[in-house]
C-alpha cells in the first residue's frame, strides 16, 4: 500500500508540473521574444511577379512524400488528462487543413503506470483524427539505455509517421525533477535511426543548433532536424519560474535568470543546418509567429516550419478561433510567395541559393553595426554551404575573415 501511495504521488507531481508548464508556456517573461533573428531578415519584393495570386500553392513535402502544405504543430503537451482535450482539437484542426502534427513527450509511456490511460487518449485522437500525419515525441535522456521494441512501441501506440527525439540540456539542468544524463546519446541515437523502422526527427527544444553540434550528426541516420532556436517559448525561463517556487532549487532559480538568452537563433540555426546536412530535412521551429517568419525560414532552406505557443493559444480559445488562426498563416505565407514571385515553397528556398550571389536577401543589424548608414548590407560573395552568414557579411564588407 505504502509503495502505490509513492507512486501516485508522484504521478500526481507529474502531473502538475505538466500542467504548469502549459501555463507557463503562455506567460510573456519565458519567451525569447525578438531574438529569432527574423527580424534581421528581409525577402526581397517582386513588384511584377509573372503569376496570379491564386496558382500560388503551399504544397510541398514531408519526409520525401507530397504534403499540403510545409506547417506542422510542434509537440507541446502530453501524459495528463488536460493534455487529451487540447491534442484531439488539434489533431482534427491539422488533419482538416493539410498539415502535420507533433505530440507532446511520450515519456510516461515508458512506464507501466497509468499507460493503458494514455494509450486511450492515443486511441481517441487516431479515431477521431484517422489520417492526420504525427510524429511521437521522447527525449533523448529516455532512450538512452531505452530497448528499441518499447520505443517502437510508442510509435505503434499513436500510429505515428516519425519519432522526434527532443534535446533539451538546458531546461533538465534548470528542471528541479531534471534528468541532465546525455553521455551515450550520439550512440543511441544512430542504433535508434538504424533500428525503429520509421523516419527519426531531432529537435531541439527553444535553444536551436550549433554548425558544430549538427556536424557531429552527419552519417548517424536523421530524417530530419528541427532546429526549434531561441526566439519563442525558453524552457530554461520556464523552469527556472518554476524553480523559484521549489523549495531548495533556489541554485536553478539564479542559473535560469543568467541563462536567459542561451541559446543559437531559429535564424541563424537552420543556416547551420542547411550549410553542414544538406542531404537531410531542416525544420524550422521556435518564435515563428506569421506567415512571413515561415516564408523567411523556407527561404533560408527550411522544407517545413512549426507553430507551438501560437498554437496552443488558438486551441484553447476553440475550434473555430484555431481554424482562423491557421488560415492566417496559410495566407500570410501565400501573400510571401506572390510578393517574391515564386509559386511554392519550393521555388523561394531555390531562388535563395541565387540570393546569395545576386544581392537578394539582407542582413540589415550587422551591416548598421559595421557603420552603414543605409542599414543595408548584400552579400556579393560565398554560398550558403560555403560560410557562415557572419562570415558572408564581413567579406562583402571588406572585414578579413575570422573565426566563428
Amino acid at each position: 500500500m505504502a509503495a502505490a501511495s509513492v507512486t501516485m504521488s508522484r504521478y500526481e507531481a507529474f502531473v502538475a508540473r505538466k500542467r504548469e508548464h502549459i501555463l507557463r508556456a503562455l506567460d510573456d517573461a519565458c519567451q525569447a521574444t525578438g531574438l529569432s533573428g527574423l527580424d534581421d531578415f528581409e525577402l526581397e519584393h517582386e513588384a511584377l511577379p509573372d503569376i496570379d495570386l491564386d496558382e500560388v500553392t503551399l504544397a510541398s513535402r514531408l519526409l520525401g512524400q507530397p504534403a499540403p502544405t510545409p506547417f506542422y504543430v510542434a509537440g507541446m503537451t502530453a501524459g495528463h488528462p488536460d493534455a487529451a482535450k487540447i491534442n484531439r482539437l488539434l489533431a482534427r484542426a491539422c488533419e482538416r487543413r493539410g498539415w502535420a502534427m507533433g505530440v507532446g513527450s511520450q515519456r510516461r509511456q515508458l512506464s507501466a503506470t497509468r499507460a493503458d490511460a494514455e494509450l486511450d487518449q492515443w486511441a481517441q485522437l487516431r479515431a477521431e483524427a484517422p489520417a492526420l500525419v504525427l510524429f511521437g515525441n521522447i527525449g533523448l535522456s529516455q532512450i538512452i539505455g531505452t530497448p528499441i521494441h518499447y520505443l517502437q512501441d510508442l510509435v505503434t501506440s499513436i500510429r505515428a509517421q516519425a519519432l522526434a527525439v527532443h534535446l533539451n540540456p538546458l531546461q533538465e539542468c534548470m528542471q528541479p525533477e531534471g534528468t541532465p544524463q546525455f553521455r551515450g546519446g550520439r550512440a543511441a541515437l544512430q542504433a535508434l535511426c538504424a533500428e525503429l523502422g520509421v523516419p527519426v526527427v531531432l529537435k531541439e527544444t527553444g535553444c536551436g543548433f550549433s554548425a558544430r553540434t549538427l556536424r557531429s550528426l552527419e552519417g548517424i541516420g536523421l530524417a530530419a532536424v528541427d532546429v526549434s532556436g531561441l526566439g519563442g517559448t525558453h524552457w530554461g525561463r520556464i523552469e527556472g519560474a518554476r524553480a523559484a517556487n521549489t523549495p531548495g532549487a533556489g541554485m536553478q532559480a539564479q542559473a535560469a535568470e543568467t541563462f536567459r538568452n542561451w541559446g543559437v537563433s531559429t535564424a541563424q540555426s537552420v543556416i547551420h543546418a542547411r550549410s553542414t546536412l544538406p542531404r537531410v530535412e531542416c525544420w524550422a521551429s521556435g518564435g515563428v509567429r506569421s506567415g512571413l517568419d515561415a516564408a523567411k525560414l523556407i527561404a533560408l532552406g527550411a522544407e517545413r516550419v512549426g507553430y507551438a505557443r501560437p498554437a496552443l493559444e488558438a486551441a484553447l480559445a476553440g475550434e473555430e478561433v484555431l481554424d482562423r488562426w491557421m488560415a492566417q498563416q496559410e495566407h500570410e505565407l501565400r501573400i510571401a510567395l506572390f510578393c517574391s514571385g515564386c509559386i511554392d515553397p519550393a521555388s523561394l528556398r531555390l531562388r535563395h541559393a541565387a540570393m546569395m550571389a545576386n544581392t537578394y536577401f539582407t542582413w540589415r543589424r550587422h551591416s548598421r553595426e559595421r557603420g552603414n548608414p543605409e542599414g543595408f548590407c548584400f552579400s556579393k560573395s560565398g554560398s550558403l554551404a560555403g560560410m557562415t552568414q557572419g562570415t558572408r557579411l564581413r567579406q562583402a564588407r571588406g572585414f578579413p575573415r575570422s573565426r566563428e
